[in-house]
């Protein structure tokens, strides 16, 4: 069975990496990653300046998966971008991508063009976190502004460009906006917004209030997400959005994703979450008869 997939202009060993946010800035947990079977690693969101993030706590377990706001912690482009090529050196040759996010074009454009310069092989941009303040998710609802976004990026870089956009009711025309500024893929979903209160404390768990929610939660919306988007614009697309196991991952790449990134289960499972879903998805095309995940792609369109 063949798991070799191709999505923005990059080859994938297989149809799974990781989403952004749960892998640390660390060379042996993306090497780990790549043993497992994952076709790409995805790093962390950086922005221009350094940024510690949100205060404790961050993070909480809901029914359904997680809310966090992290605040996108990171060590700021310039120091991210040495640290890309110390994790791109340790993976002989499997994809890096890297995020970038920012509040304005003229940062998004900083901050891509230092990770290039660190050798990411894609750079994937934050147009939709949930609790980014300045970007974000207001960013990605206007899709003139995701628009004029990626067409300044992706016309400054040689590496392929990605839009991430989140959940929003213009998010048709925000994909179609991103595609003809150039991005060579969509990343669709980011969390979606949510907040968690304490009925004792009374106030709001997370000291940012607002966080986004992830987990198997939000699946059924990326799966329509997928659906929709790919039903009028045919983009390559990578999924994400509670992948647990390999039949969510099948389900995103029926609705049209050629890959898909997981999540909260690789905090929970670590990378071993990687290696049942790419078994269990062969196993799939074996009792299915299908010959390749290629030919998975869409096919709930075909229905």
């Amino acid at each position: 069975m063949r798991l070799e997939v191709e999505v923005g202009g990059l080859r994938l060993k297989s149809p799974v990496m990781n989403a952004s946010g749960v892998l640390e800035w660390d060379p042996i947990q993306a090497r780990r990653l790549i043993d497992a079977g994952a076709g790409a690693v995805v790093l962390k969101s950086t922005t221009r300046e350094p940024r510690r993030g949100y205060d404790w706590p961050r993070m909480v377990r809901v029914f359904g998966g997680f809310v966090n706001a992290v605040g996108l912690a990171n060590p700021g482009a310039r120091e991210a971008s040495k640290l890309v090529r110390l994790i791109k050196d340790s993976l002989g040759g499997a994809p890096v991508i890297a995020s970038a996010a920012g509040s304005s074009v003229e940062e998004f454009l900083e901050v891509s063009a230092l990770l290039e310069d660190g050798g990411a092989d894609a750079v994937e941009l934050n147009l939709s976190c949930p609790h980014f303040r300045g970007g974000g998710i207001e960013l990605g609802q206007d899709p003139n502004l995701v628009g004029e976004t990626v067409k300044n990026v992706a016309g400054s870089l040689k590496v392929p460009v990605i839009a991430k956009l989140g959940l929003s009711d213009r998010l048709v025309d925000s994909a179609v906006k991103a595609l003809g500024g150039g991005a060579r893929a969509l990343t669709l979903i980011n969390s979606v917004k949510a907040i968690k209160i304490d009925v004792y404390t009374k106030k709001p768990v997370l000291s940012n209030k607002v966080g986004g929610l992830s987990g198997p939660a939000i699946h059924p919306i990326a799966v329509r997400a997928v659906y929709d988007v790919y039903r009028e614009t045919g983009a390559d697309i990578i999924g994400v959005g509670g992948v647990r196991d390999w039949e969510t991952a099948v389900e995103l790449i029926l609705a049209g994703a050629r890959a898909v990134q997981v999540g909260a289960m690789l905090l929970e499972k670590g990378e071993l979450i990687v290696a049942e879903i790419i078994r269990g998805i062969e196993k799939y095309l074996w009792v299915e008869g299908i010959q390749s995940v290629r030919d998975l792609v869409g096919l709930a369109h075909k229905a």
